[in-house]
């Protein structure tokens, strides 16, 4: 739990950051690259391992291969064209602020899933706090009409979620609600990406998110989840060949 952070920045990278996610990331609502050390400077934080595992697939032009890793698809398609950092999806435009989706791949417009969409959560998830529920303002809203189990589940959990101790069940249910809006119910697929542990903690969060896929997949959302140990190994026996070292470093740092 203490304090551990790089001296620099690029210290805590695979490869520096490009001009294009550095945009995104300081248009974000996170302040990721703000302070002294920034908040990605930090070992444990999500922001840089998503970066570290998503940002080569975009430097070397070949999001479908992260992709096909990611199981949004079962072989690499030409439909993905690019990787985004920190996306927004307003929700309402009577809010100030919408959710901010740690990683988006972008697919060609005429593709029937427009983005697949990665929710990424790597020690926080395991802070013990718990999480609070949707706020009562976005209970109202049109865009439940079609998604009556995620509504349920809101309205049970607002304004506290005593039923989810390590998942944040909230945010993930405002990241379909942003995406639903703009893309449709089923024009997006959405990702949980999550760092699994050993013991208590990792049970219940498993079964938490387990839980949470079902309820979605009940109104009709394409969710799924994977652990980056599952993403990594599964990388270093399909990637490695081509991919050194970039697989060897995010083998060796993250496995």
């Amino acid at each position: 739990g203490l304090p551990a952070y790089t001296p620099t920045l690029e210290e805590n990278l695979f490869e520096p950051l490009s001009a294009a996610t550095i945009k995104s990331m300081r248009e974000g609502d996170g302040g990721e690259l703000s302070g002294s050390p920034s908040k990605m400077q930090a070992v444990h934080s999500s922001s840089t391992l998503g970066v570290n595992i998503f940002q080569y697939w975009q430097s070397i032009n070949q999001p479908e291969k992260i992709a096909e890793a990611c199981r949004f698809c079962n072989q690499p398609t030409a439909i993905s064209q690019s990787i985004r950092f920190e996306a927004k999806y307003p929700i309402d435009d009577r809010f100030r602020m919408g959710p901010n989706i740690d990683v988006v791949i972008e697919n060609d417009p005429s593709a029937k899933h427009k983005v697949y969409a990665i929710e990424c959560k790597f020690t926080e998830a395991y802070g013990g706090r718990g999480h609070g529920g949707i706020k009562e303002k976005y209970l109202g809203l049109d865009l439940w009409k079609d998604i009556p189990h995620l509504h349920k589940l809101a309205i049970l959990t607002s304004p506290n979620d005593i039923e989810y101790q390590y998942l944040h069940a909230a945010q993930l249910t405002k990241h379909i609600l942003g995406l639903k809006r703009a893309y449709g119910k089923t024009g997006f697929r959405l990702l949980y990406l999550w760092y699994d542990a050993l013991g208590y903690a990792g049970g219940i969060h498993r079964e938490e998110i387990e839980r949470f896929i079902e309820i979605a997949k009940a109104d009709g959302i394409y969710i799924h989840s994977i652990s980056y140990q599952e993403l990594i190994f599964w990388m270093s026996a399909n990637f490695r060949e081509d991919h050194q070292e970039y697989v060897d470093y995010i083998s060796n740092r993250y496995l």
